[in-house]
């Protein structure tokens, strides 16, 4: 196992200047994106500025942005952005908004940061030394059931195929309507994943693996204790087409319901085609 550590004062360096940008800048002009999806002046200033200073200063890692793509030798190392995780949050006030910034390894997540703009937390952690917010360590949740248990779940979709994608995330909030405690779409990954980590929910299902999304808070919930998985139960990378997370005892539980679901008759009319 490789360590990474090292890069944790680059990373929050980045994110310090990320975190700058989000409290003093306005939305400004929104671009669209697609059917209401959209970026704001806001996503474009920090991810150019924050791709500017990593290629500055590690110019021999790839950066992958959600609003400009790739750019330099992503072969080995990649970071993964996502300047303001939660816009639709964030244009509207809402403090549900966060800065994301992973670095991937070949598939693997090792190292992130999640910070918290408005609600006055960072997240950190590197592969093999735990997770941490506000420097304290922290672990996930350890609820044993699902009647006990708060679920986070993804958005559901937007643009093309959304009615027929949303049949398969219709179908998982049924299922879990009927089992859990309560469920939550806090309407950003980052901030799903963070509070996994923190014990602040025990599940989270997200029909979704966009690296920017989840780069950073797939290592910071690993470091916690939290198993993470695709739908089909294999271990999550990547290439994972979803995000499906619990400890180890509501993990197996939450995945046989969103299993369950997926099965149904009704959502084999999507069978193939992963989430937007």
């Amino acid at each position: 196992m490789s360590n990474f550590a090292h890069l944790l004062p680059l990373a929050n360096e980045a994110v310090d200047l990320a975190h700058h940008l989000m409290r003093t800048l306005r939305p400004g002009t929104l671009t669209s994106k697609g059917d209401r999806d959209m970026a704001s002046e806001v996503d474009y200033a920090i991810e150019q500025q924050v791709r500017e200073l990593l290629a500055a200063k590690a110019p021999d890692i790839g950066f992958l942005g959600e609003e400009h793509g790739l750019s330099g030798d992503a072969t080995e190392l990649m970071w993964a952005l996502d300047p303001v995780d939660g816009t639709v949050n964030f244009v509207h006030g809402s403090p549900l908004c966060a800065i994301s910034l992973g670095l991937i390894h070949k598939k693997t997540s090792v190292l992130g940061i999640i910070d918290l703009p408005f609600l006055g937390t960072r997240y950190h952690a590197a592969e093999g030394s735990g997770a941490f917010a506000n420097g304290e360590r922290i672990h996930c949740s350890q609820a044993q059931d699902l009647r006990n248990s708060v679920v986070a779940i993804g958005d559901y979709a937007v643009g093309t195929d959304a009615t027929v994608k949303n049949v398969q995330r219709l179908g998982i909030t049924h299922q879990l309507v009927e089992n859990v405690q309560r469920i939550r779409m806090h309407g950003s990954a980052a901030i799903d994943l963070a509070w996994l980590a923190h014990g602040k929910i025990d599940a989270f299902i997200m029909l979704n693996n966009k690296p920017w999304d989840t780069a950073a808070g797939v290592v910071i919930a690993k470091e916690s204790g939290v198993q993470l998985v695709d739908v089909d139960g294999t271990p999550h990378s990547a290439d994972s087409t979803a995000t499906v997370g619990g400890n180890d005892q509501v993990l197996p539980l939450v995945l046989a319901l969103v299993q369950q679901a997926l099965s149904s008759p009704q959502a084999h009319m999507v069978a193939g085609r992963p989430g937007d």
